[in-house]
């Protein structure tokens, strides 16, 4: 059975910063397309936030988050990372992580949920000022 599990999610002061973990399991880390962060708040659509390559690390950004975020990965660990610093109220969410493994999802672009057929259960990320 697939599982992705994330960890890592709380409340924080503005400017402060946590570090999300999403572990893989019960499927081999290495044959995964890429891996995502989606967020979704109240009131708002699901956003995608990070992406990366589990073959060659290659990543993307939404604008929003440039510049204070960081996807990451421990391959061996099977293990995704989101590194957030200064973290603002408005980066309140649910955070999921998202795999790509099937090849007739692959002509959906990286970011668009519909390639993502594998998903967490989220952790809430709370920011205050």
């Amino acid at each position: 059975q697939v599982q992705l599990v994330e960890s890592g999610g709380g409340s924080v002061q503005a400017g402060g910063s946590l570090r999300l973990s999403c572990v893989v399991s019960g499927y081999t880390y290495s044959s995964i397309l890429d891996m995502a962060w989606f967020r979704q708040a109240g009131g708002k659509g699901r956003e995608a936030v990070a992406g990366i390559y589990t073959d060659g690390g290659t990543t993307d950004y939404a604008d929003s988050v440039k510049g204070r975020f960081s996807i990451s990965q421990d391959n061996a660990k099977s293990t995704l990372f989101l590194q957030m610093n200064s973290l603002k109220p408005e980066d309140t969410a649910t955070y999921y992580c998202a795999a790509a493994t099937s090849p007739s999802r692959y002509s959906y672009a990286m970011f668009h949920p519909m390639r993502y057929n594998y998903w967490g259960q989220g952790t809430q990320v709370t920011v205050s000022s």
